[in-house]
């Protein structure tokens, strides 16, 4: 693994937003800290234009150097595949650029999604929401007062689930100050935070916002996006003990991608080390079609076959459920293969 250019302790690394900063933007620069040659990738690198470049070094520490399959370094470099047509691949798979309020989605009956930030910690190149135009989407004052007034017209809601881009990105006194406002609609009792950030910058689980969530009269859940057992670092593991032991209640969803996790024997390791972790493995999505991606896609047919692989080697409670997110449904599609390929999950 490359050398970290910073301390790794949990109780003397840089501020979160300092490794933000710090984080690689060029592939060539990527490329050299992992001891590849760029040139060989130069076809590669020209699909940053697609789709910017984005990738903390914390994340690029677990990468092993030298190999330019890794699975991790698979997920985040600019592919010339990017650049290929599929049939039935578009900018938008889910169909999601429009809310009733500026970034709020209110797909499912009990919980509205707010895209909280239009940012993320790292760009993954399988993003559903890599063509999002986040450059259009902002959060005022005004559409906070928009989104409050939304929810209490809708008393079947009864969560909030922040999520971007990264909500994480939001510094830890403008969420405080958010989940201030949502505890003073009784109707709410859950918090929902997606984030990707803490896989990427284990910092990012501060001591603040843990004690903002752990404190707060919602019951808060923060659900990671870890694809790979390799993602799970010792700086995050000890991290997310420590939020576990707070009360937090901490899940995991990933994406089954070609080249990162199609395999019984990765899956079986990311499911026992999130566990280890203090993570229960909750979802495990087929690819959301966006234009870019489609080298990423796994059939369905192997999906399943590895899916049932799992519930022959580990327990019924580290088995992920098999999904995939349709447009305009009211829940997810379970794709299990046990016969219940058309029954819906619960949306998470």
């Amino acid at each position: 693994m490359p050398e970290p250019a910073y301390p790794i302790s949990i109780n003397d690394r840089p501020d979160w937003q300092f490794e933000l900063k710090q984080a690689y933007t060029q592939p060539e620069e990527l490329l050299r800290a992992l001891k590849l040659d760029p040139a060989l990738f130069s076809d590669d690198i020209k699909a940053r234009k697609l789709f910017a470049m984005r990738v903390p070094r914390p994340f690029v520490a677990q990468m092993k150097v030298q190999d330019s399959n890794d699975p991790l370094l698979r997920q985040v470099l600019p592919l010339h595949n990017e650049f290929d047509s599929a049939p039935g691949y578009s900018t938008d798979p889910l169909q999601e650029q429009q809310g009733p309020v500026n970034g709020l989605l209110h797909k499912y009956k009990s919980r509205v999604l707010l895209i909280l930030q239009g940012g993320c910690a790292v760009n993954c190149r399988y993003c559903f929401r890599r063509h999002f135009p986040y450059d259009e989407l902002t959060f005022s004052k005004r559409q906070l007062t928009e989104t409050l007034e939304y929810i209490r017209q809708h008393p079947e809601i009864n969560e909030v689930i922040l999520s971007g881009g990264d909500p994480l990105m939001a510094n830890d006194n403008r969420l405080k100050d958010l989940i201030n406002e949502f505890e003073l609609l009784p109707q709410l009792t859950r918090l929902r935070i997606h984030s990707r950030l803490p896989v990427v910058i284990p910092s990012r689980l501060t001591h603040k916002l843990k004690e903002v969530l752990s404190n707060s009269r919602l019951r808060s859940v923060l659900v990671l996006h870890a694809n790979h057992a390799n993602e799970i670092s010792p700086e995050l593991a000890e991290a997310l003990d420590d939020w576990h032991h707070a009360g937090i209640h901490l899940l995991n969803q990933s994406v089954l991608l070609s080249g990162v996790n199609d395999n019984l024997a990765a899956l079986i390791e990311l499911s026992e080390k999130l566990f280890s972790a203090r993570v229960m493995p909750y979802y495990l999505h087929q690819l959301d079609k966006v234009e870019g991606a489609s080298h990423f896609a796994v059939s369905d047919e192997k999906a399943q076959a590895l899916w049932q692989k799992m519930t022959h080697e580990l327990p019924g409670f580290l088995v992920p459920r098999l999904v995939r997110e349709e447009a305009g449904e009211l829940s997810k599609t379970a794709i299990m293969p046990d016969g219940t390929n058309t029954l819906k999950e619960e949306k998470l």
